[in-house]
């Protein structure tokens, strides 16, 4: 249960952070889609740990093995199945937690939902499980872009250092120019002096990755219970570490009046439908209206921190834990390719919804 995500277009991942492997199968992939594993195999590298001084140290090839669903190159409209083998565990590094519970991880509340706990990474509860979803993005990517459907992530802010440039203003082909994956240079340069700080105090910090998608015809988004940002929204709130979601004006649209924050509709030169201002973030009523699609995604701090803090063990007895081993000073780095793959699993999976309503 809760390991499936997405109606036609629909992956199930599976394995655990210290296991044999981790993988997907993705159900629903039309046939003909040209699989290219150069994009998918980089995609999955711009996840991966030990890319900067700034990430886990921890080391994975992350190499895609596609064992169904895919020949000559082509999906057949079969399931595909991806795996991905993990390397570079150290379930030593986790011994003395096997009897703890970690602040503000998963470990109590698995125990208490199943009764026993993989406590070697956090087991199912590991951001490890994320490149599965990376690999399956990486698909979802490939068929969109076929449509003409671009997603783009970035780091908009990490603490308090904040980019207060509009993307529109970006050029987010620069985004992995850095290490941080911000688009600016000036503002990633303070972030990442502020993540290498908080990394030599042994603490963490948490931030903000901004996503576009662009191309999206009028008409995706289904109405009432399966709107297009909602279900944006789920999947974001689904990734770890993610503590908030907003779309559009978001949170900040409550201090403007109605005549500011009204989209007014034009028609340009050629004929195309477009709006002068986009604080409904390209979705109204629950439905693309051709516009950029924009969100954020808050993350809060990553839970482990190389300092002592007061917990208590399975027998309920108060003690002390501290973090050992290789973990992200800040995550979000790294979860830009995971905001872009859950983007593209939900726009993969509406644009099919939206062909089966029209038959």
């Amino acid at each position: 249960m809760g390991n499936s995500f997405g109606e036609l277009f629909r992956i199930t991942t599976f394995g655990e952070s210290h296991g044999p492997a981790i993988g997907v199968v993705i159900d629903g992939c039309p046939a003909g889609l040209e699989i290219d594993e150069k994009f998918i195999l980089h995609e999955l590298g711009r996840r991966k740990p030990g890319q900067s001084r700034i990430t886990t140290q921890r080391k994975e090839d992350d190499l895609p093995e596609i064992i169904s669903g895919v020949f000559e190159g082509k999906s057949t409209g079969t399931p595909i199945c991806m795996f991905i083998r993990n390397a570079d565990q150290r379930s030593r590094d986790y011994s003395h937690i096997a009897e703890k519970f970690r602040p503000s991880h998963a470990d109590y509340t698995y125990q208490q939902k199943y009764g026993i706990r993989d406590y070697r990474g956090g087991g199912r509860s590991s951001a490890r499980e994320t490149a599965a979803r990376v690999g399956a993005g990486a698909i979802a990517k490939l068929y969109l872009r076929q449509k003409g459907i671009g997603i783009h992530a970035f780091v908009s802010q990490v603490g308090p250092v904040c980019l207060d440039i509009p993307y529109t203003a970006l050029d987010l082909q620069r985004t992995d120019d850095n290490i941080v994956r911000c688009p600016d240079p000036a503002t990633a340069e303070r972030m990442i002096n502020f993540i290498d700080q908080t990394r030599k105090s042994r603490d963490t910090i948490g931030g903000i990755i901004t996503g576009v998608i662009t191309g999206v015809l009028p008409g995706l988004g289904e109405p009432v219970f399966e709107k297009l940002h909602a279900n944006l929204g789920k999947a974001m709130l689904g990734i770890n570490a993610v503590k908030g979601f907003d779309y559009g004006s978001g949170f900040e649209g409550i201090s403007m009046y109605g005549s500011a924050h009204n989209d007014e509709f034009y028609t340009d030169e050629q004929g195309t439908v477009k709006t002068r201002t986009n604080y409904s973030g390209g979705i109204q009523g629950g439905i693309s209206n051709g516009q950029d699609i924009y969100f954020r995604v808050a993350f809060k701090p990553v839970a482990t921190i190389m300092q002592p803090q007061h917990s208590i063990n399975t027998k309920g007895e108060e003690t002390t834990i501290e973090g050992k081993g290789r973990h992200d000073p800040c995550v979000v780095p790294r979860a830009v390719p995971i905001v872009e793959a859950m983007a593209a699993l939900v726009l993969a999976d509406h644009f099919l919804l939206n062909l089966k309503s029209r038959l």
